[in-house]
């Protein structure tokens, strides 16, 4: 029992700590929580955070809540969800509540708008570091599929302005083809 509550501690802990002091989104947080989940406390292995984090993605809502109810669930069940939602929601909803009572001087405050420039360029490199290490693992897996959908979904993204919504579903349905085609193949004793 008093390892589960430990258990339940790091999760809310963990979550609290990276939802507190990180700007930017789910794009930021997802590395930050490979960082811990993965090499820090070896409770996910790669390919999971890699999954999580596409899951997330594709899901409605916020990234990084939709992250952390499903690596809070893969740890410790319902309850672990339910505990790394918490620490993930409670620090913003608690800078936000802040903010709107002092707004009106935060808003035309010179000081308030270097910082928050300055945070940009630094959320514009954690979101490089994310690109470049989840695309070092697909180049890993050693296998085509995975990085021609890679390419053609930036190709489609950036020069033919193609929807997000569009991408993520012709994405999610070439993984789909692809893991019931190797499904088979494995069925019928094939690698």
């Amino acid at each position: 029992m008093e390892n589960s509550k430990s258990k339940y501690l790091t999760l809310f802990l963990s979550t609290l700590q990276l939802s507190a002091f990180t700007f930017g989104g789910g794009f930021v947080i997802i590395p930050l929580m490979r960082k811990k989940f993965v090499e820090k406390l070896h409770w996910l292995d790669e390919q999971e955070m890699m999954d999580f984090a596409a899951i997330a993605q594709s899901s409605p809502g916020a990234i990084a809540v939709n992250a952390s109810i499903l690596i809070g669930y893969r740890i410790a069940g319902l309850p672990g969800a339910l505990v790394t939602v918490a620490g993930t929601v409670l620090p913003p909803l608690v800078i936000i509540t802040v903010i709107s009572f002092f707004y009106a001087a935060f808003r035309s405050n010179p000081i308030v708008s270097m910082v928050m420039a300055g945070m940009s360029a630094g959320v514009a490199a954690v979101i490089c570091d994310v690109v470049y290490t989840m695309g070092r693992s697909v180049l890993q897996l050693r296998r085509v599929l995975p990085v021609v959908i890679m390419a053609a979904a930036f190709v489609a993204a950036c020069f033919f302005d193609v929807s997000v919504i569009v991408i993520i579903l012709l994405c999610g349905a070439a993984g789909a083809w692809d893991t019931l085609r190797r499904g088979r193949g494995k069925g019928n004793g094939e690698a």
